[in-house]
């Protein structure tokens, strides 16, 4: 009886520890190529920013905000790693994404200040809101910038690291 409780225990105990376990991509999960081209030359209003994050909660999505271009290639890799499909999946169940285009750092870099982001040169920024509304990277917006030089692992355990 005893062994029978302690692998009962330990069977509860394996599947609680795993409820936090970060998600692993799988063999099916590749990047894509051609890379995609997500950043469309439109130029963003305070308001429509306010109405995406606005949006985005009121369906209890939480809104991730992602500043760069199709020119630079960190931000197209970031890009087709979120597109993967296990990736996807995850952020389509939790989040909403909206990027916007820098151009060539002289359109809609004023957008960052509205978060208290300077306005540097350096794509892909990466900004995660929580469900209040609250900047929960404000420290971190640029570690996607050498997105080229990561592991699609480590950019889906940023996204997962994020989610509430």
């Amino acid at each position: 009886m005893k062994f029978k409780n302690f692998i009962c225990f330990n069977a509860l105990l394996i599947m609680t520890l795993n409820i936090h376990a970060e998600l692993l991509l799988n063999d099916s999960d590749k990047l894509n190529l051609p890379l995609p081209l997500p950043y469309n030359g439109i130029e963003y209003s305070d308001v429509e920013i306010n109405n995406f994050l606005d949006e985005s909660i009121k369906n209890n999505l939480q809104p991730i905000i992602i500043f760069g271009g199709n020119w630079c290639p960190d931000c197209r890799i970031f890009a087709g790693t979120l597109d993967m499909s296990s990736i996807k999946k995850f952020i389509d169940e939790k989040f909403r994404v909206l990027h916007i285009d820098v151009g060539r750092y002289d359109i809609n870099m004023n957008l960052m200040e509205l978060f208290g982001i300077p306005p540097e040169k350096g794509v892909p920024r990466v900004l995660v809101f929580d469900l209040e509304r609250n900047l929960i990277n404000n420290s971190s917006t640029t570690e996607w910038t050498t997105a080229r030089d990561r592991d699609p692992q480590e950019i889906f355990n940023f996204i997962q690291s994020m989610a509430q």
